[in-house]
């Protein structure tokens, strides 16, 4: 495993839509686990694949650092609920804001075999999940602002 670079928000991959992953492969189980390893040495809850360069449908979320989830071709299934919580971003250190998620999501994705994945996560999870599969279609946290804040 390696630390990965992780690219802020000026990169233009990060506005991108992913692509699809097809191949389910070690080079798969690689990346995720450099990307687990880059999230944790971050100080992160979640990390998406083109933050680190990869334009590929993939990203990991732990809020606990104990709990993992690789995420491979996640699908947003069904919402329920709102919550509004201060977000922030590896790719934007430094900035901060409000933004409104769903209280509860339905997940269906992939693991690292290709195994057929289904979550039902709420909370600071359901959040992350959001937050994470938003950067697979090019959408960062600062383009669903309710109000900023900058440390």
């Amino acid at each position: 495993m390696s630390l990965r670079n992780i690219l802020d928000e000026h990169d233009p991959i990060l506005r991108g839509k992913c692509y699809e992953v097809t191949l389910f492969n070690d080079r798969l189980g690689m990346i995720l686990d450099d990307m687990k390893e880059t999230m944790t040495a971050a100080d992160g809850v979640g990390l998406a694949a083109p933050q680190i360069g990869i334009p590929k449908r993939i990203c990991v979320v732990s809020v606990d650092g104990k709990t993992f989830y690789e995420l491979v071709n996640p699908v947003i299934v069904k919402t329920e609920g709102t919550q509004r919580g201060v977000e922030g971003c590896l790719s934007i250190p430094g900035k901060h804001g409000l933004v409104e998620r769903p209280k509860t999501v339905w997940v269906e994705a992939k693991d690292r075999t290709g195994k057929l994945c289904k979550y039902k996560v709420t909370d600071l999870t359901a959040v992350a999940f959001c937050h994470e599969i938003d950067h697979l279609d090019g959408i960062l946290f600062v383009d669903k602002l309710i109000d900023t804040k900058k440390e």
